[in-house]
Order: structure tokens, then C-alpha cells, then sequence
């Protein structure tokens, strides 16, 4: 790789072995991948936090970090954790798991690794430019970061996103190149989508469809202007993450790079592939069953609007079965000065912040048979938890929790 003057003194230890580790990492990603160069980063975000994930290795990991005296050179922010930090044991987590979590946070905070706990950085103002390079890791959060945003990121693992934060350079390869931005399949869209149900199924089908191509769609400019279109988006890239392996997306006239350059973002042995249904998805996706211990909607996080809608549609009814909404800490305090927070409470229900379904300890806390409004926790859950998992729309997840059972 060629290596700017400052880059070669970094590797060489002149800014501190914490440095210097992270340029070797680079370095050896770069030579992998046949990096020409390293490309300047704005911006990275920081995933392996959950305890559940990482265990007593990556405690280890990051210690062995703090010693070397490790400094993030950029702005940098954390994946969610496994816990709560405040409601930890109304999750029903216990003692030991908790501590070694805040230890994880810590080793990170002494880094000055910002605190944010979610996989939804763009909800509370980390939002980069158009073209801009990141290093961030979380599935979801990389989709839309490069889809939506039109910022340019491959999907990091949390060592190589730490490395980047701490020397603000990653490997140009990947997306950071226009030509591996180019678009390997055109999917037209034949059938009418209207809710974040529909474009969860159609990410989970075409995830299932490219793998870790890249798409272009066509059928879906109705979405532009709409104001639920990041809400759409966000569950339209987190199933195709989770089904398949897609850290970018276009879609003819709604994405940035596609309004700007259309079908020249095709290569020219795209495959073509149409959805004139998505029936398959949805049975795919259903499960059937009746018990059920756990409903739980925010993944991806949920936005301050998404929490406003159910707190107004559960608002004087009451659960039977525990509910979570899960969302970053900025935004459930957002939510509670509104008044939404406690609708749901009242209801018997629970704002949760720093963690998700997919990475909390909820196998532990009893809960395996679990409902969820989200095609990338439908595909997760049932490996990561161990759980029985039911997939429907919010409405009916909401119905499921007040009649305490599943029967759609």
C-alpha cells in the first residue's frame, strides 16, 4: 500500500503504540483487500459492545487498548449494548452480566468513544455528507448510511472500525471506490407497498435474492416526499441486510445517487429480476403459534416518531405479555419530555435504550417466544436468541401484547 509520510510515522509507533496497533490492523486489511491507499474518514461506529457478543475476550480486547493509551481521532459512537444502563434489571438481566457490560462501556468511554448505544446514529445528528468516507460497522446503520445518505462506508468489523476511529484513515476498497458502487442487480417493483411491513418483506426478499449484491430498484418513486420515507427505508435496508448481505442500495429516483446518475449505475451484466408479489415473503417470514412472552418493536431503533405512533395507539389500553420499544437513550429522554413514554408505561409497556432484541441477553431473561414488527429481527432472532419468532405488522404486534397471545 502507499502510505502518506504521516501514515508511515504512525505504523512506525511515532504516535504511540495505541496508534501504531491500529495502522498494523489497517495496514494488513489494505494488503488483504489490494488497497492502493487509505482513504481520510470523517466519522466511525464502534460495534462489538454487547457483552453477549464479545464476552470476557473482548473485555480483554478493549483493556489491552486503554492501556496503550488509545485515542479516537474522529468523532466515534457505539452499537448498542447488551443492557439498559438504567432499567438493566427491569429487563430482567442479572448482576455479573450487567458489570461486565459497563466495563465494555467504559474501557470504550476512556477512548472517548461517544456513549450513543444504537444502531440509529443518524436519528440523534450523526448524519455525514453526501460523499463523504465513514468506518461504520452495524448492519442496518451502513445500509442506510450509503443508500440513503449517499456517504460511502464498507460494513467495518468493530476491531477495523476502532482502528479507524483511532487513526481517522481506513483502506480505500469496497464502496469507497465508485466502481464497486455500480449496481449487479435491476429489480422491478410490480406490486403496491404501504406500510414499513411491506418494505421489510421486500428487503428480506431481495436480500434473499442479490446476497451481497448490490440492487437497484425501480417502483418506488411514490416514496419521494413521503414523510414516512426514512422510516420505509431504514426497514427496507435493515431486512436486506439481515437476509442477505447488502450494505448499499439504489432506488431510481428516491436515493441520492441514483437521482443523480439513474440506470448509468448498472453494470452492464446486471441481472433483471421481478416482484410482482410479495406473498412469499410474508409466509416466509410468519410464523405460527400462540404463546408468547415478549413483543418487542425497534429494530432498527425506533425513530421519535415511530414511539409517538404507538404511544398513541396504545394509550389507555393495557398489556397482558411484556412490550419493548427500543431506542437510543437521546431519544427516549425526547420521548419522555413529550409525555409518549409514560402513554406507554401506563400501558404496561417499556421504553428500553443502549440495547436491542437481537444483542440483549433475552434467552436468560426467560423470554423465547417473541413477537416483532421487524424482518431484520425475524431473521436474527430465531440464531442469535435461540427464540420462537413471530413477524407481523406494528398493528398487530400492538394487539398481540394486549390479548397476550399469537394468533395472526
Amino acid at each position: 500500500m502507499k502510505l502518506t509520510d504521516e501514515e508511515q510515522a504512525i505504523l512506525l509507533g511515532e504516535g504511540g503504540r495505541g496508534a501504531q496497533k491500529a495502522m498494523e490492523i489497517l495496514v494488513a486489511l489494505g494488503k488483504i483487500y489490494r488497497a492502493f491507499d487509505m482513504v481520510p474518514v470523517q466519522s466511525a461506529q464502534i460495534a462489538g459492545v454487547s457483552y453477549r457478543n464479545i464476552g470476557d475476550p473482548g473485555v480483554e480486547f478493549l483493556a489491552d487498548w486503554v492501556q496503550l493509551g488509545a485515542k479516537v481521532a474522529i468523532p466515534a459512537f457505539m452499537n448498542p449494548a447488551g443492557i439498559d444502563r438504567k432499567l438493566w434489571k427491569q429487563m430482567g438481566v442479572d448482576a455479573p452480566f450487567a458489570k461486565k457490560q459497563m466495563k465494555i462501556i467504559s474501557h470504550l468511554e476512556k477512548m472517548n468513544i461517544e456513549p450513543t448505544l444504537t444502531c440509529t446514529p443518524y436519528h440523534i445528528g450523526h448524519v455525514p455528507q453526501f460523499g463523504e468516507h465513514i468506518a461504520w460497522s452495524e448492519s442496518s446503520a451502513v445500509s442506510f448510511a450509503n443508500s440513503v445518505l449517499g456517504a460511502r462506508t464498507n460494513r467495518e468489523g468493530g476491531p477495523s472500525a476502532l482502528a479507524a476511529a483511532i487513526v481517522g484513515r481506513t483502506p480505500r476498497f469496497g464502496l469507497h471506490l465508485d466502481e464497486n458502487r455500480l449496481a449487479s442487480h435491476h429489480i422491478t417493483v410490480k406490486t403496491r407497498l404501504s406500510s414499513p411491513a411491506d418494505y421489510g418483506a421486500l428487503g428480506y426478499w431481495i436480500g434473499k435474492q442479490v446476497g451481497g449484491g448490490i440492487p437497484y430498484i425501480e417502483g418506488l418513486a411514490e416514496m419521494n416526499g413521503s414523510l414516512e420515507v426514512t422510516e420505509y427505508l431504514k426497514a427496507l435496508g435493515a431486512a436486506m441486510a439481515a437476509s442477505g448481505a447488502v450494505a448499499l442500495y439504489h432506488i431510481q429516483d428516491v436515493t441520492p445517487e441514483a437521482v443523480n446518475s439513474g440506470h448509468q449505475l448498472l453494470k452492464k451484466d446486471h441481472i433483471k429480476i421481478r416482484v410482482e408479489q410479495l406473498n412469499d415473503a410474508y409466509q416466509e417470514l410468519k410464523k405460527s403459534g400462540d404463546k408468547l412472552d415478549l413483543v418487542a418493536l425497534g429494530c432498527p431503533h425506533h425513530s421519535l416518531e415511530e414511539i409517538r405512533a404507538v404511544a398513541q395507539t396504545v394509550a389507555g389500553r393495557k398489556f397482558k405479555v411484556e412490550f419493548w420499544i427500543t431506542t437510543s437513550y437521546q431519544i427516549r429522554q425526547s420521548a419522555a419530555a413529550e409525555g409518549w413514554v409514560q402513554l406507554i408505561e401506563s400501558a404496561g409497556g417499556k421504553v428500553i435504550s443502549d440495547t436491542c432484541m437481537v444483542v440483549a441477553p433475552l434467552k436468560e431473561a426467560g423470554f423465547n417466544h417473541i413477537a416483532v414488527n421487524s424482518a431484520k429481527a425475524a431473521c436474527y432472532l430465531p440464531s442469535h436468541q435461540g427464540a420462537v419468532t413471530y413477524w407481523g405488522t406494528t398493528e398487530q404486534c400492538i394487539q398481540a401484547a394486549i390479548e397476550g397471545k399469537w394468533k395472526f
